[in-house]
């Protein structure tokens, strides 16, 4: 299986219906899970789907309205359960702290584990650790939403051709990727002479917002966009009303951003049928592919 791997645990928008539950999205990711928008239910979504919430590590909330938010207090109250040894990091937008706190502490319970919160209040560069670059921008939804930004970090890979030419073995390794240059048998080898420098990829998550232009910069050169399409092109009144896309506001985001695959999700209670959606975008966007409760999408 890859270690890298997108999980749709709801794919629904205000309201869930038989098939689709509330939104929720888990990306695993050089050994961590980030989840964004658990709506409610997630916590059971996660038994359906065979994943263990524990692999859980950051948790990223858009905007505060209940179907991207009210699965928040049991998932913390799950990993709490579960005794997780590692810190739970949260995103969410700053000026709803208390709407934050409202679900974190909305029940009673001995809290065990290390909750780091992270509220974002200026646009850019929220976090940057040895794995992941989070980035966090504003969208256009009537209340502060958050388009996502996630970028590994660069690699170095080492050609083992080269390694093999320079005798350059075991323990040497791993010292020449710290030190950049090491002497054998009398030779100095530089890192650049046995390796090369494979670039992090991104994965943008776009959720709740009228189309708008930082969404090309949120996605840009992505390898996966998880977008947000409620509505179909019928009802595109709709959704310049309340403040949505539609399935081709969608794919505009991705053809404009070059990205690698499109996630169209979020879809209204009102559609049965979601083919159009996946039609409407791959008339701007052929790699594009429909969100279902559960489907697992490797990257």
């Amino acid at each position: 299986m890859s270690d890298k791997e997108v999980v749709i645990l709801g794919s629904s928008a205000q309201q869930p219906t038989r098939k689709r539950n509330h939104g929720a999205y888990l990306i695993r990711w050089n050994e961590e899970g980030l989840l964004f928008d658990p709506g409610e239910g997630t916590q059971r979504q996660f038994i359906f789907a065979n994943v263990a919430p524990t692999c859980v590590t950051k948790i990223f909330v858009s905007h505060f309205h209940g179907d991207h938010c009210l699965g928040l207090g049991s998932m913390l109250m799950r990993l709490n359960l579960d005794k997780v040894t590692h810190p739970i990091h949260c995103y969410y937008p700053g000026n709803h702290k208390k709407n934050f706190d409202y679900l974190r502490y909305g029940c009673v319970y001995h809290q065990t584990i290390n909750i780091i919160e992270h509220p974002v209040e200026k646009e850019g560069v929220q976090d940057d650790d040895a794995k992941f670059k989070i980035e966090a921008y504003f969208l256009d939804h009537g209340i502060s939403s958050i388009g996502w930004r996630i970028v590994e970090k660069d690699k170095i890979k080492f050609d083992k051709t080269l390694l093999k030419k320079f005798n350059v073995f075991g323990p040497n390794v791993r010292k020449l990727e710290k030190e950049k240059k090491l002497k054998i048998e009398g030779k100095l080898i530089k890192l650049e002479d046995v390796s090369w420098i494979q670039k992090g990829e991104a994965v943008a998550v776009i959720l709740d917002s009228k189309y708008t232009d930082v969404m090309v910069k949120i996605a840009k050169d992505a390898k996966i966009l998880i977008c947000e399409s409620t509505f179909s092109d019928e009802h595109k009144d709709l959704a310049r009303k309340y403040l949505h896309m539609t399935a081709k506001d969608a794919a505009t985001v991705a053809k404009k951003a070059n990205v690698d695959k499109l996630i169209l999700t979020h879809f209204s209670a009102r559609y049965r049928d979601l083919d159009i959606f996946e039609k409407e975008a791959k008339q701007i966007f052929e790699n594009t592919i429909l969100a279902e409760d559960f489907k697992r999408i490797q990257f």
